[in-house]
């Protein structure tokens, strides 16, 4: 797999500085029983990588002495992690609003078919990965079978009560197939509402529109099929300073499997960690009493990925 960091060292992209944390977005690991073309964190059922028990354990201690209200979980799988269901009743119990980023398959994966009742029951929001309403988009991108499998894992969903006006929430994730910008955000909800009603009877939330960014296996692809270049020139074309306020990297702090710090998740694949004191690395243990606010940001080029256009980040479209 071809490695994107040192083409994105050189950049322009404007300084930020970080905000009051408001969400703790964790990943639980790599392991996954999907492994998608667009997925920035190459997971897949071969990788072995697992938060322990005792980062785990950081993590409450974190919730617990921070007053971070939102715990975000992904992976992966974040659902393969064998402690997932301890971390989300921890948090649930400290009243922190969580979600779980699920790619709608898993909950039909053996030994997990009780999984969409454990999250009903704990009222965790679902944050689900839906590239296409049209099956054989989805196929393409993700694999044969996977549209219908996500279709049954929506159906049950829905009969839990997500999705609907009185009941928890579930959001669906958009990202492009190839090169290009995510369509306007409102535009393609209303069209994914309306065929996903109208053929299957299903309901969401919200749909979020994220940009594919130029990292491990979708910049791999890209740098093997000669299109990097062409694809960061369309990033950078395409920033909006207005985007600029809202990116996900000032109010949200990442930790990988291991317990340590990045100011995103697109840091973190990239192997760019949180900068403080000098120091190389940071555990998320060693931010318990520390506040982050004007904290400067690493950036780097892959940053126009948040910034151009609409915009995208976690919570989707920024403008």
């Amino acid at each position: 797999m071809h490695a994107t960091l040192s083409l994105l060292e050189k950049t322009d992209f404007p300084l930020l500085h970080r905000r009051r944390t408001e969400v703790l977005q964790v990943n639980l690991g790599y392991t996954c029983n999907q492994s998608c073309l667009h997925c920035h964190v190459n997971a897949g059922p071969q990788r072995s990588e697992q938060m322990s028990a005792e980062n785990v354990s950081a993590v409450v201690d974190f919730l617990r002495a921070s007053g971070v209200r939102r715990l975000d979980l992904t992976g992966g799988a974040p659902e393969m992690n064998p402690h997932f269901r301890q971390l989300v009743r921890e948090a649930r119990a400290l009243d922190v609003a969580t979600t779980d980023r699920c790619n709608l398959t898993i909950l039909s994966e053996p030994g997990h078919e009780d999984l969409a009742d454990f999250l009903a029951s704990q009222a965790v929001d679902v944050t689900a990965s839906l590239p296409c309403y049209l099956e054989d988009n989805v196929d393409r991108q993700r694999g044969d079978g996977v549209f219908s499998r996500s279709i049954d894992g929506l159906r049950r969903l829905n009969a839990l009560g997500y999705g609907h006006a009185d009941g928890p929430t579930l959001n669906l994730v958009f990202n492009p197939q190839g090169p290009a910008l995510p369509p306007p955000q409102a535009a393609l909800e209303a069209a994914y509402r309306e065929h996903l009603w109208r053929e299957y009877g299903i309901v969401f939330s919200r749909l979020l529109t994220l940009a594919n960014m130029p990292i491990q296996r979708f910049g791999s692809t890209l740098v093997s099929k000669g299109q990097f270049d062409g694809y960061m020139t369309l990033l950078r074309e395409a920033h909006r300073d207005d985007n600029l306020a809202s990116v996900m990297c000032r109010d949200q702090l990442s930790v990988d499997w291991q317990g340590h710090v990045y100011d995103c998740d697109f840091n973190q694949m990239l192997g760019l960690p949180l900068r403080i004191d000098g120091r190389p690395r940071i555990h998320l243990s060693q931010l318990m009493q520390r506040d982050l606010t004007g904290n400067p940001i690493v950036v780097k080029n892959h940053c126009y990925g948040c910034t151009a256009g609409q915009g995208s980040s976690c919570g989707g479209a920024l403008v």
